[in-house]
């Protein structure tokens, strides 16, 4: 194989993964967007940095200011962990789904959005 045919090769593969990738970014913010809706959010707010963060705060119950402990090393991974519990537990699934939510974003995420699950608020409300 020459060099051309190497380069082609290699534009094939970078553009195949680039495709995965767009999809996956699309298919992340219809998820996001889909969460949002449900909880009452406006499903634009996944667009917007930064805002995105303080929406989901309040999705999981917390306020919003607490985005910004979410920016400090190692209190954002307390921060994330309870603003993903509280994500569960206001779409009324247990702990496990909220460890789900942790550990396997791509998968319990989607399944927030396109499954059953209604907000119900706080305490059930």
């Amino acid at each position: 194989m020459n060099s051309d045919g190497a380069s082609l090769a290699g534009l094939a593969v970078i553009a195949v993964l680039g495709l995965i990738y767009l999809g996956v970014i699309v298919f992340t913010i219809i998820t996001l967007w889909k969460v949002f809706a449900k909880a009452g959010e406006p499903g634009w707010a996944c667009l917007v940095p930064f805002y995105n963060g303080v929406v989901m705060c309040k999705v999981g119950g917390k306020p919003g200011w607490w985005f910004v402990l979410l920016l400090l090393p190692v209190v954002n991974i307390v921060v994330s962990i309870l603003v993903s519990l509280g994500v569960a537990e206001r779409f009324g699934k247990g702990g496990g789904f909220g460890v789900g939510l942790i550990l396997l974003p791509f998968i319990f995420y989607p399944i927030l959005a396109f499954g059953s699950a209604q907000y119900i608020g706080p305490k059930g409300v």
